[in-house]
């Protein structure tokens, strides 16, 4: 199974040493059915990005940053 594209973005960003700033909803927070995450990613060069994840890619997306403790 291939990855997610949110996912395969957010290790790129990463990767060139951005740092996650904000996750909506917080990765710790409640499990209850989410449908959306935003993930909001600042750059070294001052950039912010935005991730959106929809439906079963929004939980994946949660699951991989809670898994590698990002936030």
């Amino acid at each position: 199974m291939s990855e997610f594209k949110s996912i395969s973005e957010l290790k790129k960003l990463l990767d060139a040493g951005c740092k996650i700033e904000k996750v909506e909803p917080p990765v710790y927070a409640s499990d209850i059915e989410i449908t959306i995450v935003t993930v909001s990613v600042k750059c070294p060069d001052r950039k912010v990005y935005t991730i959106k994840a929809y439906k079963e890619e929004s939980n994946a997306l949660r699951e991989f940053i809670r898994k590698n403790k990002i936030e």
